[in-house]
């Protein structure tokens, strides 16, 4: 019999009757970092794995001490290997990987690359992904035996944006996972993540808004910032300026409600605020609602100084989730979201480094100074 955890306002299952607190489905790419140099002029690159559902999940398992897993596929070559090792050391269970034969020369599959440049000052962050044909873009709804993989126990299962535009085939096989997963009282999370360039030759943004808004019916947590909200489900964001320099929480608000009401399944919409002042320094906060609790919000951090902002909003996600399922309020929740994205912008790499004390520590409000 299925048992909910009552510390929360949402019916999130009990620890003690799931294999998995989290499985997350997406692509996890092999990234390139120049590090304090530029991609186009680099001679040498700092490798990391990344991708913006798996962060989630990793972040849960190393951060957080929850267990996890995910689901995704590769090529299964040299580069493939290398991504796996990478995910042995995030320590996510890796039973739902799915190899594909490799080729011998990536005609037919290959796994995805992604560079990035961390920026710095007036020079904003890029990022140039190189997926085209990827492993898990190819992948079917019945390549995973969803029902099975659920029927284990699964308390909460995320996956997004970046996944579902991936293929044709891509935002058929999220549909198969998110209706598999209510099926079996899992809560289950989205970050709409917006990214143009992944929509840009599959019809756009009006293409992203048909595949968002077809998903979000089997959403309990919806995540994005200001410009996913736009872009994938065509919420206007007033007084939001072109540079995002200007926050005004009170427009986030008003577009929360309205989000909630166009999609009554909606249990939590979370959002991240970003100021822009440069890509060193940003304002960084959150806000999110919860339909039990009404809204809360975290610390602001007004200029905060930035590594990497590159999965700080996966991390975001991450916190958020581990707050919701383990602290029970969604003023904790975001608080624990925010802190954790605002570390993991403070190391290079997709994926989080933080502890769980370090975040404990910075929603205390503790400082930087040095620990000896």
């Amino acid at each position: 019999m299925t048992t909910l955890d009552t510390r929360t306002s949402m019916k999130i299952r009990t620890a003690k009757e799931c294999d998995f607190d989290v499985v997350a489905l997406g692509e996890v790419m092999l990234r390139l970092d120049p590090g304090e140099g530029r991609v186009r002029t680099a001679r040498h690159f700092a490798a990391y794995e990344g991708g913006g559902e798996y962060n989630v999940a990793r972040g849960l398992r190393r951060c957080f001490g929850l267990r996890g897993a995910v689901v995704t596929a590769l090529a299964d070559n040299e580069v493939g290997r290398l991504v796996e090792d990478f995910m042995l050391t995030g320590g996510l269970d890796l039973s739902y990987v799915k190899w594909v034969k490799y080729d011998g020369i990536g005609r037919t599959v290959r796994n995805g690359l992604n560079f990035t440049e961390r920026g710095f000052g007036v020079r904003g962050a890029v990022g140039v992904s190189d997926r085209g044909n990827t492993a898990i873009s190819q992948m079917k709804p019945t390549d995973v035996d969803w029902n099975a993989l659920f029927g284990r126990g699964v308390r909460w299962f995320h996956t997004g944006g970046i996944f579902a535009a991936l293929s044709d085939s891509s935002a058929d096989v999220a549909e198969a996972a998110m209706k598999a997963a209510r099926a079996n009282n899992t809560i289950v999370s989205y970050d709409l993540n917006y990214r143009p360039s992944l929509w840009e030759s599959i019809g756009g943004q009006e293409r992203a808004r048909e595949v968002n808004k077809r998903l979000a019916k089997y959403v309990d947590v919806m995540i994005g910032n200001e410009e996913d909200f736009t872009a994938s489900l065509g919420f206007e964001i007033e007084g939001v300026d072109e540079h995002l320099t200007d926050l005004d929480t009170s427009s986030f608000k008003t577009m929360i409600k309205e989000a909630s009401t166009a999609y009554p399944n909606f249990q939590v919409v979370a959002t991240t605020l970003r100021g822009v002042k440069s890509a060193s320094r940003n304002d960084w906060a959150a806000i999110a609602w919860s339909r039990a609790e009404g809204f809360a919000q975290s610390t602001p951090r007004k200029d905060m100084e930035i590594l990497d902002r590159v999965g700080g909003g996966d991390s975001f996600a991450s916190g958020l989730a581990y707050g919701l399922m383990e602290l029970g309020t969604i003023a904790q929740a975001v608080e624990y979201g925010a802190a954790h994205g605002a570390l993991a912008m403070t190391t290079p790499g997709d994926t989080s480094m933080a502890t769980l004390d370090e975040v404990k520590k910075l929603v205390g409000g503790g400082s930087a100074r040095v620990i000896r």
